[in-house]
């Protein structure tokens, strides 16, 4: 190996890690980015637990659990979440654990508020479904694009896809099908058939929208 060739591999390195810098978020783009996906993802939860649905992920968990407790679905979330918080530590790397900590703590307590600023009467099962689901999708994508998730589901699909590039949105309905089920005695074979459409919604967002080398930010 020459001289000049050893030159080159230092300029070739420093410029791979200013075109990464350069795409790096600043921690001021992470909080505006984690405060829109828990907003999102907290409203779209709040409009399904009007509507009597639930959804996928661990969102649908807390929603199904929120029936029959009484707890509000965002609280519950960050309970169901947190031994899989534990695991992403070590399956992902301890800054998006605590991230994801961070967002499912501030989602609970967005959830929390929102029925104070926000009543809803009326609202058709299959507007909630859809409308909420692309919320809830947009909501976690945003997380997603800033390191953070807001479920055991989600770190799961999050893992998979960091490591072995599976698609997000696919790894995460495989478990859907497991949890809607299970929502059958709880809510009714005909509102899960609606929530379908919700779970449908989120994974549909992920599918189109987080794919392994469409986004360069990190």
């Amino acid at each position: 190996m020459t001289e000049t060739d050893h030159d080159a591999f230092p300029s070739a390195t420093h410029e791979a890690v200013e075109e990464a810098m350069a795409h790096r978020h600043s921690m001021a783009e992470d909080v505006y980015a984690m405060l829109i996906g828990c907003t999102f993802t907290a409203v779209g939860v709040v409009l399904l637990k009007q509507a009597g649905l639930v959804t996928g992920g661990m969102a649908g968990v807390a929603l199904i659990l929120s029936y029959l407790l009484p707890m509000s679905p965002t609280t519950l979330l960050l309970i169901v979440n947190l031994p899989f918080f534990l695991y992403a530590a070590r399956a992902v790397n301890l800054t998006f654990a605590i991230k994801s900590t961070i967002a499912s703590t501030g989602l609970m307590v967005i959830g929390l508020l929102v029925p104070r600023y926000l009543g809803v009467s009326h609202i058709d099962p299959f507007f909630a479904a859809l409308f909420s689901g692309t919320l809830i999708g947009m909501g976690i994508l945003a997380l997603a694009r800033h390191g953070a998730g807001v479920g055991g589901i989600g770190v799961i699909a999050l893992h998979f896809h960091k490591t072995r590039g599976w698609n997000a949105g696919r790894t995460q309905m495989l478990f859907d099908v497991v949890i809607l089920g299970s929502a059958i005695p709880v809510i009714g074979p005909g509102r899960v058939a609606m929530s379908l459409l919700s779970a449908a919604a989120i994974n549909a967002v992920m599918y189109v929208n987080h794919r392994p080398g469409r986004y360069s930010g990190h």
